[in-house]
């Protein structure tokens, strides 16, 4: 996905801060199974998803908890990083082999002193990544895992072709065993 799509999907700017902005943003690829973040690391870049899919989960003594996959056109970010320059939560593995745009944080500060139209670009950046916190804390608190998953058929199908099922039941909260009963009931 093109950066100018992605930058527009957040809060459209003037052509000149764009051109502003884009100056900071650079392509970077990487192997799947890469480490993108590490969780308890300060995070000094912001990523957009050119193409691939990641995901975010956090590590327990038992197993790894899938809490959040992205893919073409969304952020990747360490919140926590982002706005306290504190160690993140998450740690981000790349699920495929995926390309990135990559922008650096101090940069990005730099330009929402400069320019009013980065700045509200970033303030609408910030906005939508604390909806999307909302919305995962709310369908984790308050759906269960079937609705969980018609959503993720709704909203994210094509990550049900490209992700492996452990993954996906991890997301879920749910076992193996109990995503192949619900992917039965469903067809």
């Amino acid at each position: 996905m093109n950066i100018d799509i992605i930058l527009d999907q957040i809060y459209p700017l003037p052509e000149s801060s764009r051109l502003s902005l884009k100056k900071h943003i650079i392509e970077i690829s990487h192997p799947k199974n890469f480490c993108l973040m590490e969780a308890d690391k300060i995070i000094p870049y912001i990523f957009f998803i050119k193409k691939g899919i990641v995901r975010a989960y956090a590590s327990t003594a038992e197993n790894d908890i899938t809490f959040w996959f992205g893919s073409e056109g969304e952020t990747v970010i360490s919140m926590k990083s982002y706005v306290e320059d504190k160690p993140g939560y998450e740690n981000i593995e790349l699920l495929e082999d995926c390309e990135l745009y990559k922008l650096e944080t101090e940069s990005l500060r730099k330009l929402f002193n400069e320019d009013i139209h980065i700045a509200n670009w970033g303030r609408r950046f910030a906005e939508r990544e604390l909806v999307k916190t909302e919305e995962l804390i709310i369908s984790r608190q308050f759906k269960t895992a079937l609705e969980r998953y018609k959503d993720l058929m709704r909203d994210k199908s094509d990550l049900l072709k490209r992700v492996q099922l452990g993954y996906i039941a991890s997301y879920l909260g749910i076992t193996q065993v109990s995503l192949s009963r619900i992917r039965a009931e469903i067809k």
